[in-house]
């Protein structure tokens, strides 16, 4: 089995040196304690050569713009990624069957679109349970993938998730279509941006008005560029998974 990279990343225990050692003789100090920080991020891209990327959607509201971007990856005979939150889920049930039958991935966008990282870890495993549920009986899928509400996440939002049996997505490229700044502007920044192995944010809430007229150019764009769409899961076949400094 392929080893995979890049799930979260952790700093090595910092060492003790001679040097410090010897610091510690002189001053007379007794046992000396070095702490192990660990910083665990969630998975923004993969390290690939290949022309391969992931077209990702997170949705919490409304009924009127996944229709159309439905109707647009249907035409492109494209399957994607859609991170769902809970209560959209049990709301519009029929939409979330057509995303299932039209062969999409379906992951978690939580319950409440909060920031988790100001929960505890017990309150942040029941969101991740009860979407899970809520998937799980509206569609049948056993959900594994977790795009948290607005991409907030701390070292133990992380870890609840992981307990839960979950990967931490995130994304290489925003194309800040939730922002609504023009349609040019979505279809440049996703297309200049866009790179081997990203997993690129869109969204298809109501609230993202022009996320639909955007995405055709932004595929056509992407195939001319010779770029194979994928769902986050494909993606994360291969063999090396990275993270991407987010720092934009």
């Amino acid at each position: 089995m392929p080893k995979i990279f890049g799930f979260y990343q952790i700093q090595r225990q910092a060492q003790i040196t001679l040097a410090g050692l010897l610091i510690l003789a002189v001053l007379g100090s007794g046992t000396a304690y070095v702490q192990a920080y660990y910083t665990l991020k969630p998975i923004y891209e993969v390290k690939t050569e290949e022309r391969i990327l992931a077209l990702s959607f997170d949705i919490s509201w409304g009924n009127k713009t996944p229709l159309p971007v439905l109707e647009i990856l249907k035409e492109n005979d494209l399957r994607c990624t859609f991170f769902l939150s809970g209560p959209w889920v049990k709301e519009y049930p029929e939409i979330v069957q057509r995303i299932k039958e039209d062969g999409h991935e379906i992951g978690s966008h939580g319950y409440r679109h909060i920031d988790l990282s100001n929960l505890s870890k017990t309150e942040i495993k029941e969101e991740i349970s009860k979407t899970h549920q809520i998937i799980k009986a509206g569609t049948g899928v056993e959900a594994k993938l977790i795009r948290t509400p607005n991409g907030d996440y701390s070292n133990h939002v992380i870890e609840a998730i992981h307990e839960s049996g979950y990967e931490a997505i995130q994304w290489g490229t925003d194309s800040l279509d939730w922002t609504n700044p023009g349609v040019d502007s979505i279809i440049d920044r996703v297309c200049q941006q866009a790179h081997p192995g990203d997993i690129i944010l869109m969204h298809a809430s109501d609230t993202c008005k022009q996320t639909a007229e955007a995405l055709p150019v932004i595929i056509k764009n992407l195939k001319e560029q010779g770029y194979k769409m994928i769902t986050v899961s494909e993606l994360l076949k291969e063999d090396k998974a990275g993270i991407r400094d987010n720092k934009k």
